[in-house]
């Protein structure tokens, strides 16, 4: 069984920085692209940022120059950094891997709060 935590979020002012982690755990053979995702409320799920194996990276255009993703493949754990944080960056952000165990299938976090407020 495969478990992907995601941490790092919290309350901020606007302008200010997060980083935000996802962590993968069990029976992992190897994890190809890992993205995080975010959902404000009364809105859909929406891509931010994604990364494949090798490092190549796509942005949503709200994001981009603010948002960096990143991943370490030996401790199997992806990160994103927020920096010039807006009120409408606030939302609960979720992590998604796909992830071989017996066959290669997808992998949800359980999100974690990401508010910006002054």
């Amino acid at each position: 069984q495969v478990q992907l935590v995601e941490s790092g979020g919290g309350l901020v002012q606007p302008g200010g920085s997060l980083r935000l982690s996802c962590a993968a755990s069990g029976s992992i053979f190897s994890i190809n692209a890992m993205y995080w995702y975010r959902q404000a409320p009364g809105k859909q799920r929406e891509l931010v940022a994604g990364i494949t194996r090798s490092g190549t990276t796509n942005y949503a255009d709200s994001v981009k120059g603010r948002f960096t993703i990143s991943r370490d493949n030996a401790k199997n754990t992806g990160y994103l950094q927020t920096n010039s944080l807006k009120p409408e960056d606030t939302a609960i952000y979720y992590c998604k891997a796909q992830v071989l165990t017996k066959a290669w299938g997808d992998c949800w976090g359980q999100g974690t709060q990401v508010t910006v407020s002054s």
